[in-house]
Parts: structure tokens; C-alpha cells; sequence
């Protein structure tokens, strides 16, 4: 039971990149979603999370209207698409999946320790 996330890589600032999570032998589905992130020296911080059928979402505040947190339930796939990339952007990207949390609808995400399942991070590099 693993989750896989792909996608990071080198942009220039303004650029965009598309992160990927894919969950192994387990329904992605049943679960709600985010997406943390970990800046060099900083503590990992909360970017998005998405409600188990997708319809509900929250941003972190320096992130909204830049990125969009989706998922494809049938392909077991969440991603996250990073427009307007900024240079403290940086970091290492994580994928995290707690199990029926059903509460984004309250414009709060799960916090850190509730969540079942991580990745194992995706870097994501912002500099020209």
C-alpha cells in the first residue's frame, strides 16, 4: 500500500508543472486527499487538500489562484497543477491520503498526523 507521486522537476519562475499522485493497491477513492510541501529549512506546511469525490477544496492562502488540487477516482490519481511558479515554491512535494475525513466541506483540511498514507516526495525546483 504505497502512495507514488511524479511530476516535480526544474522550472523558471512564471512556469508551470503538473505533480501526480498514484495510489498502489488501495481505493485512492474513499480517501481525502492534499498536498504538503517542504521548503529548504522550513517546516512542511499544508498546500491543498480535496475532498473524496472532488468536490470540495482548500488552499493554502500564498497558493490560491495559482494552484489546482484534482483527482481522476478512476485511475486512483490525484494531482496537483502549479501555474505562476515562484521562487519560494521550492521544495519537496508530498501527497497524503486520510481515510473518509469528509470534512473539507468546512474549509479546513486534515492536520499532518491524521493522515493514513504519504509518498515519498517529488522535488519541485523554481530558479532561472
Amino acid at each position: 500500500l504505497q502512495l507514488v507521486e511524479s511530476g516535480g522537476g526544474l522550472v523558471q519562475p512564471g512556469g508551470s508543472l503538473r505533480l501526480s499522485c498514484v495510489a498502489f493497491e488501495f481505493n485512492l477513492a474513499i480517501y481525502t486527499v492534499a498536498w504538503f510541501r517542504r521548503a529548504p529549512g522550513k517546516e512542511r506546511e499544508g498546500a491543498s487538500c480535496i475532498s473524496e469525490n472532488g468536490l470540495n477544496t482548500n488552499y493554502l492562502d500564498s497558493v490560491k489562484g495559482r494552484f489546482t488540487i484534482s483527482r481522476e477516482n478512476a485511475k486512483n490519481t490525484a494531482y496537483l497543477q502549479m501555474n505562476s511558479l515562484k521562487a519560494e515554491d521550492t521544495g519537496t512535494y508530498y501527497c497524503a491520503a486520510v481515510y473518509r475525513w469528509g470534512r473539507v466541506w468546512s474549509g479546513r483540511c486534515p492536520d499532518s498526523d491524521e493522515y493514513d498514507y504519504w509518498g515519498q516526495g517529488t522535488q519541485v525546483t523554481v530558479s532561472s
